[in-house]
């Protein structure tokens, strides 16, 4: 049951993954000019963060399994009719709104399929599910690029064809699962105040990763490079976080230590590689930096998706796991926002900075967890 539900979320994960490249493209056929692209992308990713919420609130109400059918079913309809806008020369307002139907839908899918896998493996399982489906999530992004680059060979228009067949088969391969927990009734709150600590982690995650994989050109061109050894860096960081993540995925379960401690252990390695990047020059700082924040990535976001998934109650984890979709994806912004503004040097500090103080708030968690703990008789 695991691998069809890993299927189904790597469909239902490509579209994003392709979108960037995909609208360029389309835009560039249609109008002669990439500007357009951005613009699309900027929406569908306004969209995605706009509607992660509502539609994980939503899908906690009729059960992650049905909901998530008929939400991949709608972002397929959205996107063929961007295609079929696109293909049709219509004008750039129409095109906007197609990309809103997918982009609301995308943002909510996170939060349902990690519902959907608490619900599809045993509880003992999950860690290294969520470990290999990490590992498996790299892949994808890589993937996504190259498959437009492929499609467009054909077409300017047939990688949103593509995209809308991935969100199809995504649909029919989603787990059917019966005996999800019931919806009637009063839903409880979002324990918010006892989850920070892990939504930092997501948000560390998330504004060192996107510091570095934006940084890449101009890092490269501090040692002396061009586009290769950017795209060399990139593989670098997505390879170490593969790594990273399978290394997780066999032996994590093994670990005594508490998941704090492994989370605190692995935003060292963030800190640490943050500081290797920008303040030891030349490629052995650079190749180490990034070898090490990848190797931390799948782990630390397996250690943060567990305590979450422990922490959210049933009939809330598509809309707490929504919420840390947008989370994660302010880090996204943050991180590249911070290329554009500061210099090259301090970006990563930032981004190492932020896992610095999550690992204070983790530190400080755990002394309250462990002050509170009754006496024993």
């Amino acid at each position: 049951m695991y691998w069809r539900w890993s299927a189904a979320a790597q469909f239902a994960r490509l579209p994003a993954g392709m979108a960037p490249l995909a609208y360029t493209i389309q835009a560039t056929a249609t109008t002669g000019s990439y500007r357009l692209g951005g613009v699309l992308m900027a929406v569908f990713v306004a969209a995605e963060i706009a509607g992660a919420v509502p539609v994980g609130r939503l899908l906690d109400r009729i059960g992650p399994s049905r909901g998530l059918v008929a939400l991949l079913v709608c972002a397929a309809t959205g996107m063929a009719g961007l295609a079929t806008a696109a293909a049709l020369d219509a004008p750039p307002a129409w095109l906007l709104a197609f990309v809103l139907v997918p982009g609301v839908i995308t943002g909510g899918l996170s939060g349902g399929l990690r519902s959907l896998l608490v619900l599809t493996v045993e509880p003992d399982r999950l860690p290294r599910a969520i470990a290999l489906d990490t590992t498996i999530v790299e892949a994808v992004l890589i993937a996504g690029p190259t498959l437009v680059a492929l499609a467009a060979t054909a077409g300017p228009f047939v990688p949103l064809i593509v995209m809308t067949g991935s969100y199809l088969v995504s649909a029919l391969l989603v787990p059917r699962l019966r005996g999800l927990p019931e919806t009637a009734g009063e839903q409880p709150k979002l324990p918010l105040r006892a989850a920070l600590g892990w939504l930092a982690c997501v948000f560390s995650v998330g504004h060192l990763l996107s510091t570095l994989e934006v940084a890449t050109l101009p890092l490269a061109r501090r040692v002396g490079g061009g586009e290769g050894v950017a795209a060399l860096l990139v593989v670098v960081l997505s390879g170490a976080s593969i790594v990273g993540g399978l290394l997780y995925a066999w032996r994590g379960e093994s670990l005594r230590a508490g998941a704090a401690v492994r989370a605190r252990v692995l935003l060292a390695g963030f800190v640490a590689g943050a500081l290797a990047v920008s303040l030891w020059p030349g490629w052995p700082g650079l190749l180490s930096g990034l070898a090490l924040v990848g190797l931390c990535t799948g782990p630390l976001v397996t250690v943060a998706v567990v305590e979450l998934q422990a922490i959210l109650p049933p009939r809330r984890r598509s809309e707490g796991f929504s919420v840390s979709f947008v989370v994660q994806a302010s880090g996204f912004g943050l991180g590249s926002l911070t290329v554009g503004v500061l210099p090259l040097w301090l970006a990563p500090l930032l981004g190492g900075a932020s896992a610095l103080v999550t690992c204070g708030m983790l530190g400080v968690r755990s002394r309250q967890t462990v002050g509170s703990a009754p006496a024993a008789s």
